[in-house]
């Protein structure tokens, strides 16, 4: 089988997903033809790849442009802004979606694919729902991100762990203020915050953290940079004991919470969205929501434009705060049930799937 790819390929969400695709084409000896989104090439984070593979990548990327043919099935790994261009005459369109109003735009570059997949099926029904062919096959976990059996703390400090963007979308602000108001400046806990915004400037982003201190100091927050490979994401993960990160109010998938879970540890999860494909009560802490906020936050989210427009799901601050004394509870359990989804959620059958739909539109 041979396909024509474009896919981001960098440390972000979309590209690790694109990866683990890469990867999985590479070991079934399925020749593609890749041309990274936005011309750019970035592995860095990927710090364990295989040699072989990597070797493979750029001699996909050099050659693309000799290789590719119009009759070759096309796979997009892309998010509905920017997916009206294709390569080859057939389309398959991956992506992710978290709110809950597509506008008529975004039906319609859906339905200018042939076929578009959806990462979660609140994300496909919603689309269905206006007469969009699409289906949803879920992410898998990442190999990458194994057990390091390390000791990072003192056994008997609970951490917390809180990553990803900075966004109203993420409740980020408001999760941040509640641990401090319940945990802040007592030693039994600990907060490690690792989260970013490219829309923010770094200096804006330490004073919007400041903001969220309330301009005090608090020993047992550990603000982190940015993390730039996945072995020092795994290691994050692997440290703490209760992941925050599941409290988001709208998810494509939310990879550091799913991560996090498989990995045994407890995570407090908005029973919303994405989340409802992979979290139960089982494996995780559920929050059920409180009702609805519109997604405006004048960076990504916009009231004017064609994109990214409707409503995510909020939460009671006394729901989660009962919410995280019980996973303090939980703490030195590991999460069985968590390590589980490893085995429901693969790459390998994430792309089995995708090759279903690639052939059929072929």
């Amino acid at each position: 089988m041979e396909i024509n790819l474009e896919a981001p390929i960098n440390s972000l969400s979309f590209g690790n997903v694109s990866y683990n695709f890469l990867r999985q084409f590479w070991r079934r000896n399925i020749n593609f033809n890749l041309f990274p989104i936005g011309q750019k090439l970035d592995l860095k984070a990927f710090d364990k790849i295989d040699p072989e593979l990597k070797s493979c990548i750029y001699d996909s990327i050099e050659k693309a442009n000799l290789n590719v043919k119009r009759d070759v099935p096309a796979l997009k790994l892309w998010h509905l802004n920017g997916s009206q261009g294709r390569i080859g005459s057939k389309q398959l369109l991956y992506s992710f979606y978290e709110l809950d109003e597509p506008t008529d735009v975004e039906i319609n570059l859906a339905k200018l694919q042939d076929k578009v997949v959806f990462s979660s099926q609140y994300a496909s029904n919603s689309f269905k729902s206006r007469g969009v062919d699409c289906e949803n096959i879920p992410i898998g976990f990442d190999e990458d991100f194994e057990k390091t059996n390390k000791k990072y703390l003192n056994q008997d400090i609970v951490h917390f762990g809180l990553m990803g963007k900075f966004e109203k979308r993420k409740h980020t602000e408001k999760i941040i203020k509640l641990w401090l108001s319940k945990y802040g400046n007592d030693r039994k806990y600990q907060l490690s915050i690792c989260v970013t915004n490219p829309f923010i400037k770094p200096e804006d982003m330490q004073k919007i953290l400041q903001e969220c201190f309330g301009n005090k100091r608090y020993f047992n927050v550990n603000v982190l940079p940015y993390l730039e490979t996945n072995s020092q994401v795994a290691d994050l993960l692997n440290a703490i004991d209760i992941d925050l990160t599941g409290l988001s109010g709208a998810e494509g998938w939310n990879l550091p919470a799913f991560n996090a879970t498989c990995l045994g540890k407890w995570s407090i999860v908005l029973n919303e969205t994405s989340h409802k494909d992979w979290a139960n009560e089982e494996n995780s802490i559920l929050v059920q929501s409180s009702g609805k906020e519109t997604a405006i936050d004048g960076l990504f989210f916009s009231e004017k434009g064609d994109f990214n427009k409707g409503n995510i799901y909020t939460w009671d601050s006394d729901i989660v705060s009962q919410a995280m004394d019980n996973a303090v509870s939980k703490k030195g359990q590991i999460n069985t049930a968590g390590e589980k989804l490893k085995e429901q959620f693969s790459y390998e059958k994430t792309v089995d799937r995708i090759i279903t739909e690639l052939e059929a539109i072929s």
